[in-house]
């Protein structure tokens, strides 16, 4: 991620920013630009600054403010590149559904601006019936009785628990599941490892080396899960993994790898937007030390990466520290980790087959 510039004004412009606090122009998201432009209305449609001569419209989820998305020039879709791919939406006659979709919305949207940028394959089901992803946000059945909904993916859907959208709820599930970490982002990054594994991994005839990094796919995955919930992590599950979940199976361990790496690519992103370095003044330490100024979509290596994150989570997590906050990255990357994100660098910048929609 990145920020922005309005182009009338010049004022700094964030991701999710709908008007420009100094000049009012309405902004709107232009993905195959990946850049937020200042609007100026043009009759039903709107002129973009960044390319006043090709007018665009928003998506249709942008009067429910939940979108600033523009619909590609020449599209009849009526939803834009990121909410063209929903399924289900919660049920906006109840108050109480709008403000936890908005945020559910927010945070695909940031998915959706990682995944363009590292040119991820997405493919709508109405592109292609078996390899295309979609969403359902659903909300907890009335009844106390029915089992609440569960965040997760299967073949190609990702649903996520409108419940997760509720600060506390999910500070409450992430206490009760012992996680240093739960946001709505992260889940949206982790369910998408599980979908790009089918497309990357399993669609591109991989998983042998996938196997000899991440382990044996073929264990019963039910009886795993059922394993982790009784009895946990083993004590030294640092040593191998990113996190205590990923120590389940393979899909799982693959899925939050996953996730990690959209979490350094986007930050580092944002930290060279910001122009960031870190120069510990305690003396000279190069552990502690890094210029962020490489791009992280387009790194060659994983080592470049790692070289900056490890000094700017050490920086932002002892900030966080100063304002009683929980470390904003409370993860260590063992050297086995490390290899782990390598995999997932390479699989994302390798050469992908074209594929016939069905």
């Amino acid at each position: 991620m990145r920020v922005f510039k309005c182009q009338h004004c010049s004022q700094v412009l964030y991701f999710d920013n709908v008007q420009c606090e100094r000049c009012g122009h309405r902004l709107g998201y232009l993905p195959e630009q990946s850049t937020l432009s200042a609007l100026e209305p043009g009759g039903k449609l709107w002129r973009p600054l960044t390319t006043p001569g090709i007018p665009r419209r928003f998506c249709d989820n942008a009067a429910h403010d939940v979108c600033n998305w523009l619909v590609p020039p020449g599209s009849n879709d009526r939803f834009c590149t990121a909410c063209r791919h929903n399924r289900v939406i919660p049920d906006l006659a109840l108050p109480q559904n709008f403000r936890m979709w908005q945020q559910l919305e927010w945070a695909k949207h940031r998915l959706f601006y990682t995944l363009l940028q590292l040119d991820m394959p997405l493919l709508t089901r109405s592109e292609d019936a078996t390899r295309g992803l979609v969403f359902d946000f659903l909300a907890d059945p009335p009844k106390a009785e029915v089992p609440t909904v569960l965040t997760g993916h299967d073949d190609g859907l990702i649903t996520i628990a409108l419940a997760e959208a509720d600060d506390a709820e999910r500070e409450k599930r992430r206490i009760q599941m012992g996680e240093p970490y739960r946001t709505l982002l992260g889940h949206f990054r982790h369910e998408a490892g599980h979908y790009y594994w089918d497309r990357l991994v399993l669609d591109e005839n991989r998983m042998d080396a996938c196997r000899a990094v991440f382990g044996d796919d073929t264990l019963d995955y039910g009886e795993a899960l059922q394993t982790h919930h009784k009895n946990g992590a083993p004590p030294d599950w640092r040593e191998n993994f990113v996190s205590s979940y990923a120590t389940t199976h393979l899909w799982e361990d693959f899925a939050e790898t996953w996730a990690h790496y959209l979490h350094i690519v986007d930050t580092l992103d944002m930290a060279r937007a910001f122009g960031l370095s870190t120069i510990p003044q305690v003396g000279p330490d190069d552990a502690l030390t890094a210029k962020i100024d490489a791009n992280p979509y387009k790194a060659g290596q994983i080592d470049a990466m790692i070289e900056a994150w490890l000094p700017l989570t050490f920086a932002v997590n002892s900030l966080n520290r100063c304002m009683g906050a929980p470390d904003l990255y409370p993860f260590v990357l063992a050297a086995p980790v490390i290899h782990q994100l390598g995999f997932i660098h390479d699989l994302v910048h390798a050469p992908r087959r074209p594929r016939q929609t069905s």
